[in-house]
């Protein structure tokens, strides 16, 4: 009877360690795997730069040699050829709305119901904060890298005596903030995402 007992206990404590086997090893390989469904930077990469439409929602910081101003701005875009961009804050520019179609650029004020349009307007296509100029430059510049920490995936490109850094989440693929930097690495423009919807 008690041989039995003893065989039913060790019986009983090699399952017991087993399974903490199993748990701890199985925990540890889950840790050590690739988040973002196995996703590689690459792959990351590749889907931010074959974006052709998105709304958003970002948090703008201009930092000047003076002062410092903030922004909550909508975007939108629309490949080839349409975006815009409207303040939210703060209130004494809110409702201020800057349209590019083509090569007509349209200001307005939808608070006053006043819109002044400009023909041919060549220069406005590059517009520094709107993650559709970031693309553009980063499929064109011949300096450029991508790192990687933990969630986060880095697109870097350097260009024109600036640095802009695109932070991804590697989980969602969507990006989280954009720093656009001068050659002495000060901040210029901090963007937040704040939302951020890609079609």
């Amino acid at each position: 009877m008690k041989k039995t007992s003893v065989i039913i206990l060790i019986f009983i404590l090699v399952i017991i360690v087993s399974a903490i086997f199993f748990i701890f090893f199985d925990t540890k390989e889950s840790k050590n795997s690739k988040t973002g469904n196995n996703i590689t930077s690459q792959e990351i990469v590749d889907y931010i730069l074959n974006i052709n439409s998105y709304e958003a929602t970002i948090e703008l910081e201009v930092d000047s040699n003076k002062n410092k101003n903030k922004y909550l701005i909508k975007q939108n875009y629309v490949e080839p050829e349409l975006s815009s961009q409207e303040i939210i804050e703060p209130d004494n520019i809110a409702g201020i709305k800057i349209t590019r179609e083509n090569k007509k650029l349209k200001i307005e004020n939808t608070n006053l119901n006043l819109s002044t349009i400009f023909e041919n307007y060549e220069y406005v296509s590059d517009n520094s904060i709107d993650l559709s100029t970031f693309i553009k430059e980063y499929g064109q510049c011949e300096d450029t890298r991508i790192e990687e920490e933990n969630d986060t995936v880095t697109m870097i490109l350097t260009n024109n005596e600036k640095e802009k850094q695109l932070y991804i989440d590697k989980n969602t693929k969507k990006p989280v903030r954009l720093q656009i930097r001068d050659i002495n690495q000060n901040t210029m423009i901090y963007i937040l995402y704040r939302d951020i919807n890609i079609k």
